[in-house]
């Protein structure tokens, strides 16, 4: 029986000794990935991008913060 959802999953893979969530307390301590929103995503093409504008606003807050 093929996985419908997901043409890429063979009959051969067996997951039934699997444990869901094994390793998710390691990986969201060791990542730092934020999902951009599609309307975001669209502005900012890459990873470069991003962080220079995120830079840019950094920047900015901190010359607010020291003025305050």
């Amino acid at each position: 029986m093929t996985n419908q959802q997901d043409s890429d999953m063979l009959d051969e893979y067996d997951f039934s000794q699997g444990i869901r969530g094994k390793y998710t307390q390691r990986y969201s301590e060791g990542s730092n990935i934020v999902k951009l929103d599609d309307d975001v995503a669209e502005i900012f093409p890459d990873e470069r991008s991003v962080n220079d504008a995120l830079r840019a606003l950094a920047k900015i807050i901190r010359s607010h913060q020291h003025s305050a």
